[in-house]
């Protein structure tokens, strides 16, 4: 049977360990088959999920609503829709799927189980030479769409279409049409970026392109399909999705009607110089943090701030109120499991402060304490010279900005490398711009939301955008954006809190004319990623997440597993 363990480690950690060991799992057995299956895309999607940055929203023009061509013609059936002229392309097929039947996103990958009939629309798109986009439709059966749309977001460097099949499969399932593009590439593995080298149109298919063009073509394809109108539209991602949610609402305010960006990874070209400069100063020689190091630190980030919130379950609730000093942890004598070095004491400042500037400014923000020793966290993401900080710093610095495919870790230097990605590639990738005027002022409704301990890109970065765009937006803001921060989230899904959560209902009741979100309810599972795709998993601890700046206060007298004795109070000063 599956590890149910592994279930608390980030997706990407568990991809590592047990790709080998899947191989042995018992294929008679169609239930194990199937999860087995899931449980690889997810993990291969989630490998994905890091990267991204964001792209600069310079051309935020109010524009009308899209509209299908009116030149559109009703189809008779699913297989109809093939051969569809495009405006950048062509439909290249249409096939109708049962529920149930397995769907493969990627050849030779284990496909996913489908949640209900719908047709499955596979396109090609070549916007300009140099360019070509793989998109995919799913159109749930006529009778059981819901006249709207979701979009789904990628992750890490694009890869393929492992990542959004997930959020659409759970589209399909409620009813949502839905899209999904590889952004305009194929990558051998979750931290190939080798499809950027001297590849221009490429990394603006990345950045910008593709899921612009995938809406409009899910509102050609639709307009064909269904007799009634597209009523809302929507999109979701998270990591580079959140990253490709915020260049949505920047750069293209009408194609999406309301959108949900989850721990964006923006903007990209500071955050991938943040991965380097952490890198390089955790591969320092004697600077490494160990496992066992790493439970120093979360032993005593725990002890120190667990109880905090009045209730002592292994989260901290608010870990801007706890302030370690790993200084106090040095050793006295000489190195041992039981104390930090000076130079490990150097490094783990590094990482809970961020990278600074030769000047000694903040240049990005640190990591929250709470989980640095939990499977799949800062272990991975962080330390040691196979962190994935360390794949993904050098992959964008080789690839995207110096087109040297022998450029080495080594010769990183902060100031000077982050100022070169910001001129070659800043305008494509970086979607950190706060004014969203274009998008609220049409009705646009955004909700944010980052896990608090999330050792991929740092929570604060997402609360330090949040009240940019507040400060900018001053009059929408209170009707149009919602933060919701996770106690306990690793890197989009998993770590120690509640982490399961459904973003997407109350943001259609709110875009439809409900009052805003003020409150969701996270559950913790025996398996986050089966609950995640939808199979059966049982439920555990239940907790809200109450819109920013607001946390969860446990009211001295009900379960602490039970969400009911919590309420959203503002924080503790």
């Amino acid at each position: 049977m599956l590890d149910h363990r592994a279930t608390k480690r980030s997706a990407w950690f568990w991809y590592e360990e047990k790709r080998q060991s899947e191989r042995h799992i018992d294929r008679r057995h169609g239930e194990l088959d199937v999860r087995a299956g899931i449980c690889r895309q997810w993990r291969i999607a989630s490998l994905i999920a890091l990267a991204g940055g964001s792209l600069l929203a310079a051309c935020t023009v109010a524009e009308s609503a899209p509209t299908a061509p009116p030149s559109a013609q009703k189809v008779a059936s699913c297989e109809a829709l093939t051969g569809m002229a495009l405006k950048h392309g062509r439909v290249d097929a249409a096939i109708s799927l049962a529920g149930g039947a397995m769907v493969n996103v990627e050849a030779g990958k284990p496909g996913l189980p489908a949640p209900a009939a719908f047709c499955r629309v596979k396109a090609t798109l070549s916007p300009v030479a140099g360019s070509t986009i793989k998109v995919e439709v799913w159109l749930p059966e006529r009778a059981n769409w819901n006249g709207k749309l979701l979009g789904a977001g990628n992750g890490g460097f694009g890869t393929n279409l492992l990542l959004p099949s997930l959020l659409m499969r759970g589209a399909v399932q409620k009813g949502y049409a839905a899209v999904g593009t590889d952004m305009g590439h194929f990558g051998e593995s979750d931290v190939d970026g080798s499809w950027a080298l001297n590849a221009p149109e490429k990394i603006r298919d990345y950045g910008w392109r593709a899921n612009h063009l995938g809406a409009e073509t899910a509102r050609q394809v639709i307009a064909a399909f269904y007799e009634g109108p597209l009523a809302s539209s929507y999109f979701y991602g998270c990591s580079d999705g959140g990253r490709e949610a915020l260049t949505l609402a920047q750069r293209y305010p009408v194609d999406y009607d309301a959108i949900i960006a989850g721990a964006p990874a923006m903007p990209w070209t500071r955050l991938a110089s943040a991965f380097a400069g952490n890198a390089v100063a955790a591969e320092k020689p004697g600077a490494d943090l160990s496992l066992s190091k790493l439970k120093l630190l979360q032993t005593a980030s725990l002890g120190q701030c667990d109880g905090l919130d009045g209730v002592k379950d292994g989260v901290i609730e608010d870990p801007r109120n706890c302030h370690v000093n790993p200084a106090k942890l040095v050793c006295k004598g000489g190195d041992s499991a039981e104390c930090l070095t000076s130079d490990e004491v150097a490094t783990a400042k590094l990482l809970y402060d961020g990278p600074k500037t030769p000047d000694g400014k903040s240049f990005y923000p640190g990591f929250a304490p709470g989980a640095e020793a939990e499977e799949g966290t800062w272990a991975m993401w962080l330390t040691g010279s196979n962190s994935q900080h360390a794949k993904f710093g050098t992959a964008f610095f080789r690839y995207f900005v110096h087109s040297n495919p022998d450029w080495q870790l080594s010769d990183f230097n902060l100031e000077r490398d982050y100022t070169l990605a910001k001129a070659r590639v800043g305008d494509d990738l970086d979607a950190d711009q706060p004014d969203l005027g274009a998008f609220f002022n049409r009705g646009g409704k955004l909700i944010l939301y980052h896990g608090w301990n999330d050792p991929g890109i740092p929570a604060q970065n997402t609360v330090d955008y949040y009240e940019r765009v507040v400060a900018a937006n001053p009059r929408a803001a209170a009707t149009s954006v919602r933060l919701f921060m996770v106690p306990g989230m690793s890197h989009c899904i998993a770590g120690p809190g509640p982490d399961i959560f459904d973003p997407l209902t109350p943001l259609d009741s709110w875009r439809q004319g409900g009052a805003a979100p003020e409150r969701i309810i996270a559950t913790k599972y025996d398996n986050d990623l089966f609950a995640f795709v939808g199979l059966p998993a049982k439920a555990g601890r239940t907790r809200p997440l109450c819109a920013f700046p607001k946390v969860a206060k446990w009211d001295g007298k009900g379960p602490t597993d039970d969400a009911a004795s919590f309420a959203c109070e503002a924080p503790i000063k």
